[in-house]
């Protein structure tokens, strides 16, 4: 058996001798560890998505250049924060550009309102009677703002009726149809003296959209247009205002008018029947007229043209009272000719002179006049305007 050999002697040595002791190094079961993540990769993605995106493209270029160089990880963030923020940099370019043409326009538009002279009304609460201005004058804007204004100042417009309608579909022909029948027969019971409005003077008429009477707009509102030159004073010279014969006159003459202003919208080989009942509608509107003259022939003044005026009207009903019968379009088209010849202006133009009324012959009629030889050219007076 053997036995180890003592320690030598002296302090500072022990047996055996004690492992050496490990230098620095990575911890025992620990490999390399891998490199760091690139703080710009993420600052591009977080500025793409929450804060401004011109900043986002900054950082995920210089990600890419400190990942190319350092080795850092994060490319993929950094190709994708640069790519959103590429794409909401131009959102928000395009964004910008829309909302600035917006309150352009806005801008544009308040300093043409604030130009227009009047209070801010809204259009429901204007009634017969009242005057107002729209924005540069434009009557054709499906709902313009309007400001109402007294009517001895320069105005655009005069509101002749405000009233309710029921058509089924406000879009629909007849629908506009209806509405331009209220309307004129609104302001002739307004004006009644036709011939004695300003040339410029024009009808128009705000109906509802198929937008506005699903949110339950019912209104109609009829004025007269007189945008093409400046204009102060009221047009009203209705019934109240006027002498009862006037007024007893007027309606009947603006009832003939009117009748003869809507013939049917058919060429009368198409619609011949159609023509035959308008025919008739004219037939009745003289004898209307007609039992107003004979009224009034004794009264100071009108006993030597009333006679006249009934005399024309006689033979223009015979004429109307054949063609409501015509078998042909040619027979219905000569027949109306002779009915429109029967009735001079010249003699019109005395009876309303006679009953104190203006003389001045509209240009509409004088045009009118000299088309007889084309019925489909005989309006009978100047065609409606319409906003909607």
């Amino acid at each position: 058996m053997s036995i180890p050999p003592s320690p030598p002697p002296g302090p500072g040595h022990r047996w055996p001798p004690p492992p050496p002791q490990p230098g620095w190094g990575p911890p025992l079961g620990l490999g390399p560890q891998p490199p760091a993540l690139n703080g710009f990769a993420l600052a591009s993605l977080l500025a793409g998505l929450l804060c401004f995106p011109p900043l986002g493209i900054a950082f995920g270029i210089a990600a890419l250049v400190q990942i190319a160089k350092k080795g850092d990880r994060g490319k993929a963030l950094a190709v994708t924060g640069l790519v959103l923020s590429v794409v909401m940099t131009g959102v928000m370019v395009f964004a910008v550009g829309r909302l600035t043409v917006a309150v352009d326009g806005r801008l544009d538009g308040l300093s043409e309102y604030t130009e227009v002279e009047g209070e801010l009304r809204d259009i429901s609460e204007l009634k017969a009677g009242d005057c107002f201005n729209v924005p540069g004058g434009d009557l054709f804007d499906e709902r313009p703002l309007v400001y109402a204004v007294d009517c001895s100042r320069v105005h655009h417009a005069e509101v002749t009726a405000s009233s309710t309608v029921g058509a089924a579909d406000p879009d629909s022909t007849e629908a506009d149809r209806a509405a331009e029948d209220a309307c004129w027969k609104a302001q002739d019971e307004y004006a009644m003296d036709t011939w004695a409005l300003p040339e410029f003077a024009e009808m128009f008429y705000f109906a509802p959209s198929r937008e506005s009477w699903s949110q339950g707009d019912r209104m109609l509102l009829c004025v007269i247009g007189t945008t093409e030159e400046e204009w102060r004073g009221s047009l009203r010279r209705d019934a109240g205002m006027l002498k009862p014969e006037q007024a007893a006159f007027l309606r009947a003459a603006n009832g003939v008018e009117f009748v003869m202003s809507r013939p049917p919208e058919e060429d009368v080989d198409d619609a011949l029947r159609k023509h035959q009942a308008w025919a008739l509608e004219m037939h009745a509107a003289l004898g209307e007229e007609a039992k107003v003259l004979q009224r009034d022939a004794a009264r100071p003044g009108l006993e030597t043209v009333v006679p006249v005026q009934l005399k024309e009207i006689e033979v223009a009903r015979a004429a109307w009272q054949r063609a409501s019968q015509a078998r042909t379009g040619a027979e219905f088209d000569r027949l109306w000719d002779r009915a429109r010849a029967a009735m001079s202006l010249e003699t019109e133009k005395a009876l309303r002179g006679a009953y104190g009324l203006s003389t001045r012959i509209p240009q509409w009629l004088e045009d009118d006049q000299r088309s007889t030889q084309d019925a489909e050219d005989w309006p009978g007076r100047r065609p409606s305007s319409e906003a909607v």
